[in-house]
């Protein structure tokens, strides 16, 4: 059954206002009226999940500044490409947690960076025991929705992620289509195997170009565009239940840098044809995220006017919404 209101969605936690991936980003998020929050989750060597955006740990923490670690640094081919860095699967536990959050775009959030080296690495299981405390103290359903990132690489590891998601999901008590979880994937091979291991809903994510990290090299494999054909939507929906795409499959501003109904492609009446349920990512306040229209100034790290952009998506029928700053949707539709 496809949503009759827009899901909200906080992208990371409230990432517009502290750093992502933080149990003070997801806790403000959930004060902030946000239906779900949405942890990425990467492992450790010890086989733990972690929230973290990317396997590379010095793009979000304090890794490269801590001398104890300066060994750690390395390169491997992750996803296809070739990246050095601190990644989580080089460090255990105990050592994750001597990291410290930073803000990963500086530049355009300076205001987050108040907050460098005050928070923890957060693990899945704390993330959902926040949720559920915070659940039962404001009287409210709050969702989770999880991302495993860079399932394939995990798995070439012999540290697939997959059955560890679903024991600690099961452990607090999700196992249900009807309970408040989504499960999203950028790679359909992970999605199938996880539909085999629960019933809780699923979520194909779909970048507005390229092809996901486990169909690499297939030469049979659909690329995004081709999964977001309608014949592509039909073989999601052997296995998904929603379909999470970049909101320029929906509608692109045009060389002016305006945004509107008439310009987007048939895609939301696709999924909804065969039925999925369709959410939309990302959206985010600053001036360097929006429609040269909806920008108020120069200065791409001042906010512009979101809430046009979210009032178009939503005409357009999209059932949930990806955000950097959940409150302005819950100002538009709580």
């Amino acid at each position: 059954m496809l949503e009759h209101t827009p899901l909200i969605i906080a992208h990371r936690g409230a990432s517009g206002y502290v750093p992502e991936h933080t149990l003070a980003a997801y806790a403000l998020a959930i004060f902030q009226g946000a239906d779900y929050i949405e942890p990425d989750l990467v492992m450790t060597r010890d086989k733990v999940l972690i929230a973290r955006h990317d396997n590379r740990l010095e793009l979000s923490t304090n890794v490269a500044e801590l001398p104890q670690f300066s060994a750690r640094r390395d390169q491997r081919v992750v996803d296809g490409e070739s990246v050095s860095g601190w990644f989580s699967e080089d460090f255990t536990l105990a050592e994750i947690r001597q990291l410290r959050a930073i803000e990963r775009i500086p530049a355009l959030r300076p205001a987050n960076g108040r907050f460098d080296g005050q928070f923890s690495i957060p693990t899945f299981n704390e993330i959902i025991e926040l949720v559920q405390a915070l659940q039962q103290s404001g009287g409210r359903s709050i969702g989770i929705y999880p991302e495993i990132k860079h399932p394939a690489h995990f798995q070439q590891l012999d540290m697939a992620a997959e059955p560890v998601l679903i024991e600690v999901l099961q452990q607090y008590g999700y196992r249900d289509r009807d309970d408040p979880v989504w499960l999203q994937s950028f790679e359909p091979q992970s999605l199938r195997q996880l539909r085999q291991m629960t019933a809780l809903r699923l979520v194909q994510l779909l970048a507005a170009k390229g092809v996901s990290a486990d169909q690499l090299g297939h030469a049979a494999a659909l690329d995004y565009a081709g999964m977001a054909s309608v014949r592509g939507l039909h073989g999601i929906r052997e296995y998904a239940d929603a379909i999470g795409v970049d909101k320029r499959m929906i509608v692109r501003p045009d060389a002016a840098g305006n945004l509107s109904v008439a310009q987007a492609s048939s895609l939301v009446a696709d999924a909804h044809a065969v039925g999925l349920a369709v959410h939309a990512w990302t959206f985010r306040a600053e001036n360097a995220f929006l429609p040269t229209t909806l920008q108020s100034s120069s200065d791409p790290a001042a906010p512009g006017d979101l809430a046009a952009e979210l009032t178009l998506f939503r005409q357009l029928g999209v059932d949930g919404f990806f955000l950097d700053h959940a409150d302005i949707a819950v100002t538009l539709w709580r």
